[in-house]
C-alpha cells in the first residue's frame, strides 16, 4: 500500500543565518585603517535618504558600509560602483564620517585585493 504525504502549502526554507567568522574582513580592516571614521557611522540612514544616485538606483551606502562591516564581499564591488561621489552624505551625515573617501578606499581594496569568487561567497 502506498502512502502519500499531506501537501499543507507551506515548504521549509534555507537557513538565512550568517556566519561572520567564516566571512572575510581583510576589507574592512584596510578601510578602516585608511579611513577610521568608518567606526563612527551609527547606521542612521541619513546618507542614504539624502543620496542622488539612491533615488535613481537601489545604492544605500548604509548597505555597504553593513556589507563591509560583516565581511561580506560577494556584491560590494557592483554597490560601490553606483556612487557618483558627489558628497551630499557627507552634509548630513551626524558623525561626521568621510564617506565619499570610504566608497573611494573601499574600491581601492577591493582592486588591490582582488579576490577569486569563490572566496567572496
Amino acid at each position: 500500500m502506498e502512502r502519500k504525504t499531506k501537501n499543507f502549502g507551506y515548504t521549509v526554507t534555507r537557513d538565512r543565518q550568517i556566519d561572520f567568522d567564516a566571512n572575510n574582513h581583510d576589507i574592512y580592516k584596510i578601510v578602516a585603517k585608511a579611513e577610521p571614521t568608518l567606526n563612527l557611522c551609527i547606521s542612521c540612514g541619513s546618507c542614504a535618504a539624502t543620496c542622488t544616485a539612491g533615488q535613481f538606483t537601489d545604492f544605500s551606502l548604509r548597505k555597504i558600509i553593513l556589507l563591509v562591516r560583516r565581511g561580506e564581499t560577494k556584491d560590494l564591488e557592483k554597490e560601490v560602483s553606483k556612487c557618483m561621489l558627489c558628497g551630499k552624505c557627507l552634509l548630513v551625515c551626524p558623525r561626521n564620517v568621510n564617506s565619499r573617501n570610504l566608497v573611494i578606499q573601499i574600491s581601492k581594496a577591493l582592486y588591490d585585493n582582488k579576490m577569486p569568487v569563490s572566496e567572496c561567497l
